[in-house]
């Protein structure tokens, strides 16, 4: 049986503390950004599922007198210092879509997250149709004069299958996706791609067929994300219609096992369920005790002595 450490498949904190030697940090920001989705561009209402604070709802929050990314960064460092952890951290711009503003903003806001000498690299949640050629440039010549650190960006997928894109309202077509992560490799940035697991009328096999998708595509990480139900979204009026059916904890720990399967070994797992902020779900509250959640997904995967890549096909 491969194990990463104490884990049965290919985690983010193995592979960090592999290259760092020690445990790194995330530090959620707000880069004040919207979305191309909310401001008129593809639509007005956001994705189905997302909530008001474009999937950033745990990140610094940007103060209205135009707090600096400096400042959030200096924030979260303190936090975890006052829990006397973490010497270095990755600058997570989490909120919304961080590509999606003029080149020299984005410039700006890239230099002074990798300036700070305790950040080791920045992650980039962004979304396929916001990664022009300008962007892309400016990427890559950051990944270069930053050599010493490192740039992932983070892509929404959620879903390969058109007709639940297009229900969630997703806003591009897969081609759009399939493009972003061919320039990406081209300039050899790091992809972690967003899977959503238990989106309305999508069977487990649908969901396995998003996993064999990317593991073909030789994306670098993945998110396996439950389905939240949070309050103030679209989702709302589907989930109090029973339209669907939410998962429960072992239906979801049975899906997460199938896929972790059939992923490449190499593929560094980032997320297995998901932070749903309590004020705001509504369903499922199970997923409210995220250890027993990972527990039980240990023990289950241990009971049928599995790991992540076991039933991998060769090309993976």
């Amino acid at each position: 049986m491969m194990r990463w450490n104490d884990k049965p498949y290919h985690t983010l904190d193995y592979e960090l503390k592999k290259t760092y030697g020690e445990k790194i940090y995330k530090i959620a920001l707000d880069a004040g950004m919207t979305c191309p989705n909310r401001d008129g561009s593809c639509g007005v209402r956001g994705c189905l599922f997302c909530s008001a604070g474009g999937s950033g709802d745990f990140a610094a929050k940007k103060s209205d007198d135009g707090e600096t990314i400096t400042a959030q960064l200096q924030k979260g460092i303190q936090y975890f210092h006052s829990k006397q952890i973490g010497r270095r951290f990755i600058a997570y711009f989490q909120a919304y879509t961080n590509t999606y503003a003029p080149i020299a903003k984005l410039e700006a806001l890239y230099r002074e997250a990798l300036e700070e000498p305790s950040v080791i690299g920045i992650s980039v949640a962004t979304r396929p149709d916001c990664l022009g050629s300008d962007v892309l440039s400016l990427l890559d010549r950051l990944g270069r004069e930053y050599a010493g650190k490192f740039i992932w960006i983070e892509l929404g997928l959620q879903t390969i299958h058109e007709q639940t894109a297009l229900l969630i309202r997703r806003g591009y077509p897969l081609s759009v996706f399939e493009q972003a992560v061919k320039r990406l490799q081209s300039i050899s940035i790091s992809i972690i791609t967003h899977v959503i697991i238990g989106l309305p009328g999508e069977t487990k096999s649908m969901m396995l067929e998003t996993c064999r998708y990317l593991g073909r595509l030789g994306i670098d990480g993945i998110k396996l994300q439950l389905l939240h139900i949070l309050k103030n979204t679209d989702l709302v009026e589907l989930y109090e219609k029973k339209t669907f059916e939410i998962l429960d904890m072992m239906a979801y720990i049975d899906i997460i096992i199938s896929c972790l399967e059939i992923l490449p070994s190499d593929m560094v797992i980032h997320r297995v369920t998901g932070d749903g902020p309590k004020e705001l779900l509504l369903a499922p509250l199970w997923s409210l005790d995220k250890r027993r959640v990972l527990n039980t997904l240990h023990q289950e995967m241990k009971r049928r002595g599995t790991w992540q890549s076991k039933y991998c096909p060769d090309i993976c």
